[in-house]
């Protein structure tokens, strides 16, 4: 985890310099496990985000909304009794762990000033937000309760008194010196990683940074720490300590790390971070910049990820449903295909009824259907005579006949349905906000997928909808692309003028895609461009060469009773791309 003690020290820095003194207006729980504290102070003001989520812990200044649920959750109700109007009177990390105490004034029912204290624990999934009487450490509450049969060790529960977690025997990187380097690194087992031996011995350094110095000593982070030589210990040791110099001197370099691969950025940190090469680094004069790019990007993706779980589990089990269907279907089609043999086989018998015996299991005749007037064997079942035989097979005939007419009429529907439900979990893949899934699940409800809603809903909400994609080509031109079913139809039949160009991944689920043409020329780079990106943002987004068709948009028609964002197009052209991140990231996008 990039956030480690180094960066939660330059966390309360920036915290000490921009909220200590200031005043806590409002206090909202936007998620079960995230709290938004609206501070003032200095005549501005500050929105600080603290999160005790499993996957993405952390507390940093942001400027990013927040919608918030209709009822707020009792912790928020708590803090808001308790901490409404306090001022911050301290903040302060526990040594160089994932720690942050905030002290805020309160005044209690009789008017008495009782301060509290804030406790931030970011630990992965033991993160927790534990509001404590700064006098006694009673807890009050915390946003995630610990009884007895969660954790024997430590209870956080209310009335209990608070107790710090448990120490792990590690030495505080502040206070280190020379001595402890070399006492400890003769202690550690010979064949531990020498990258290893940093964040498992010393307090605060994550993996990431535990890296970085073995990167900065130019030695092998996979080396055993048995092979080094003296001289390169002292190499490992000097890096560390100039590296620690600048966290006591707080000579920070926010930096964020890109993924050259997908949306999103790798790593971040509070130093400057050398070891991923030529990758893209964006540096910003403030650490909680930093923190809320990151986490708008990867927070966000996670939280759609873990909200999405239930409807991607339904959708997958339905699409499984429909393609076993569609395979017994063709199955049954095939069948029905043979069908005009059962009413010879009924012919026949009936032309030759007074020359087959009773109870025979089979006859061989002339088929007179036949030019050559082959001869032809036909089963009978002993269980009945020659006549009933031959009403069989017509009843079998007659059945796979209107068998075959239905399912000439089935099989479109349920291939309609398979290419509905694939676009559906395309779109799934394609969100980038939690609106844009909630509309993914409207629709749903709203096609008889899956069952209304039994919650009231946040009637302020409503009307928010979300935005498409939207790139600006090299050569000027407007591109959107769709992310749901719902923003393919309205940029598709609503959107778009008649001769702007509609673009589509061919025979595969994914995004409508939109130039707008502006009674311009469009040039082949903009078509191009627009064609990747609706590859990219198809189910074949990890193929070679993808067929993305294009023709204007007055060609793209919704069929009656289609379901949301299905259209059938004519009168097009092929183009063929192959989607990579990287062209689509040197794309220039709009932040609409």
């Amino acid at each position: 985890m990039s956030l480690d003690g180094i960066v939660t020290r330059a966390i309360v820095k920036e915290l000490n310099d921009k909220i200590l003194g200031g005043r806590i207006d409002k206090i909202y729980q936007p998620e079960k496990d995230e709290i938004l504290l609206n501070i003032y102070n200095n005549g501005k003001n500050h929105k600080l985000i603290i999160s005790s989520s499993s996957n993405n812990p952390r507390i940093h200044l942001t400027n990013q909304a927040k919608t918030n649920p209709p009822n707020p959750p009792m912790f928020c109700m708590l803090l808001r009794k308790h901490l409404s109007g306090g001022i911050i009177l301290n903040i302060e990390q526990f040594h160089m762990d994932r720690i942050i105490f905030i002290d805020i004034s309160s005044i209690d029912e009789l008017g008495v000033s009782k301060p509290k204290r804030l406790i931030i624990e970011i630990m992965g999934k033991h993160s927790n937000i534990i509001l404590i009487e700064k006098d006694n450490l009673s807890i009050v509450d915390s946003i995630k309760r610990v009884p007895e049969n969660v954790s024997r060790v430590r209870q956080v529960l209310p009335g209990l008194k608070y107790q710090l977690p448990p120490l792990q025997n590690k030495i505080d990187p502040l206070n280190s010196n020379r001595e402890d380097f070399y006492n400890l690194i003769v202690q550690v087992k010979p064949k531990t990683y020498i990258y290893k031996f940093f964040y498992t011995n010393y307090m605060g350094l994550s993996p990431l940074i535990s890296r970085e110095i073995c990167f900065n000593a130019n030695i092998d982070i996979d080396r055993p720490v048995g092979s080094l030589t003296a001289q390169e210990k002292e190499i490992l040791l000097n890096t560390f300590m100039s590296m620690i110099t600048k966290v006591k001197e707080e000579k920070y370099t926010p930096v964020l790390i890109h993924d050259p691969i997908k949306s999103g950025y790798k790593a971040f940190h509070a130093l400057d971070i050398k070891q991923f090469g030529n990758y893209k680094k964006e540096y910003l004069d403030s650490i909680s910049k930093v923190l809320d790019k990151f986490y708008l990007v990867n927070d966000t993706i996670d939280r759609i990820k873990q909200k999405s779980n239930s409807i991607r589990k339904s959708i997958e089990n339905k699409l499984e449903r429909s393609l076993n269907k569609l395979s017994k279907q063709k199955e049954e089609l095939l069948k029905s295909k043979e069908r005009e043999k059962y009413k010879i086989y009924g012919d026949l018998i009936l032309a030759n009824v007074h020359k087959i015996e009773e109870r025979a299991k089979q006859v061989t005749l002339e088929n007179f259907y036949s030019e050559g007037m082959e001869l032809i064997n036909i089963p009978l079942n002993p269980k009945y005579s020659p006549a009933e035989n031959a009403q069989r097979y017509y009843k079998k005939y007659s059945k796979l006949k209107n068998a075959h007419t239905l399912l000439l009429k089935e099989i479109p529907n349920t291939e309609e349905e398979i290419e509905y439900l694939e676009n559906v979990l395309n779109s799934i893949d394609n969100c980038t906000e939690i609106i844009e899934l909630e509309e993914i699940k409207e629709e749903l409800i709203k096609e008889g997928y899956l069952n209304p809603h039994k919650k009231k809903q946040n009637k302020k909400n409503d009307n928010i909808k979300s935005k498409p994609h939207h790139y600006i080509s090299s050569d000027g031109f407007h591109i959107y692309v769709g992310k749901n079913n719902r923003q393919n139809e309205y940029l598709t039949l609503k959107m778009a003028n008649k001769d702007d160009i509609w673009l589509h991944a061919q025979k595969t689920p994914g995004s409508h895609v939109i130039i707008k043409k502006d009674r311009k020329s469009i040039s082949n780079t903009t078509l191009e461009e627009a064609a990747l990106l609706a590859a990219y943002y198809s189910k074949a987004r990890h193929s070679n060469n993808v067929a993305v068709d294009y023709t204007e948009k007055k060609n793209v028609r919704k069929p009656k009773n289609a379901k949301t964002g299905m259209v059938i197009y004519e009168n097009f052209n092929t183009v063929f791309v192959t989607p990579e991140y990287s062209k689509v990231q040197k794309l220039k996008k709009v932040e609409d």
